[in-house]
């Protein structure tokens, strides 16, 4: 005897188990996806860089951003996403280091770190020391940049704080800023990836088909989005604290690309970061169809 009822719903979860990053520089890749109907076939979790890796590691989300430094660290249990990213090739914007002083002057000085992205003070911290010869004494606060600067001579801050950090408050106060993504840059010659898209290894091996049909919105989502991104911009500055056309300069300042050169990028990080955070010098990129 068929016990089911009319309209009953059925146990099994078939939608994938999504991230999604609460900062303004994730919009591109979420905006076309309201647009085509396409989020709707996730199971969508709204939260910081650091708690979505951390959330991606343990297995609770299926598919999620994350974070560069975790990535590696956890690169064995994780495919990367190919030509899928947020990152720079030059300036961010979004990710900085505020200072009262010059950042040679910074030794032994307080730097408040602000960050929920354990990637970009990584870079922040990497960059003081072997371009500027500093050690300062790092200590993390809420990215409140005036509460910041009474205790500290210097602040990293990203995403939304920091383009209201280094457009508002910094120059109201004097403050330089200094754009880490342009620092690594002219240091490198590389573009820099803060967060990769990602999939656990376990699921793509269960749900092969949600991994590749994922994989395909997001990149229709992103080129949407930077086709229209007027409109983007349109919509996000009726919510926040800056204009439209500010807001499509970032759009199209930051780098979703996830290629050749991106991915060169992540190896120079690792190798020069890896022997003290954790993970291979020469960690291998595993991309989704490899």
């Amino acid at each position: 005897m068929d016990n089911s009822t009319a309209g009953e719903l059925t146990p099994n979860r078939t939608r994938p188990r999504v991230g999604h990053i609460q900062f303004l520089n994730c919009m591109p890749l979420y905006w076309g996806l309201a647009r085509t109907g396409t989020l709707l076939d996730f199971e969508l979790t709204k939260d910081t860089p650091e708690r979505l890796s951390e959330q991606l590691v343990r297995g609770e989300l299926d598919i999620s951003p994350v974070t560069l430094v975790e990535f590696l660290r956890n690169a064995d249990d994780l495919v990367a996403f190919p030509d899928l990213a947020v990152g720079c090739d030059g300036p961010v914007m979004s990710c900085v280091i505020v200072s009262k002083v010059p950042l040679a002057e910074l030794d032994k000085a307080r730097v408040a770190l602000g960050s929920t992205s354990r990637t970009s003070v990584r870079l922040a911290q990497l960059l003081l020391a072997e371009q500027y010869g500093v050690e300062p004494d790092y200590y993390t606060c809420p990215p409140d940049l005036g509460l910041m600067m009474r205790e500290a001579d210097a602040a990293v801050l990203i995403g939304d704080a920091a383009l209201r950090a280094s457009l508002h408050d910094a120059p109201r106060l004097g403050l330089q800023v200094h754009d880490l993504g342009q620092m690594w840059k002219e240091w490198t010659g590389l573009p820099f990836v803060f967060a990769v898209w990602a999939a656990r290894k376990d699921y793509l091996a269960r749900e092969p088909h949600h991994v590749h049909t994922a994989h395909e919105a997001f990149l229709a989502s992103r080129d949407l989005s930077l086709a229209e991104v007027d409109r983007v911009a349109d919509q996000a500055a009726r919510w926040e604290d800056f204009d439209a056309d500010l807001l499509e300069k970032y759009f199209t300042t930051l780098d979703f690309r996830f290629g050749p050169d991106q991915i060169e990028g992540v190896r120079e990080f690792a190798r020069r970061t890896g022997a003290t955070t954790g993970y291979p010098e020469d960690v291998h990129v595993t991309l989704l169809g490899e």
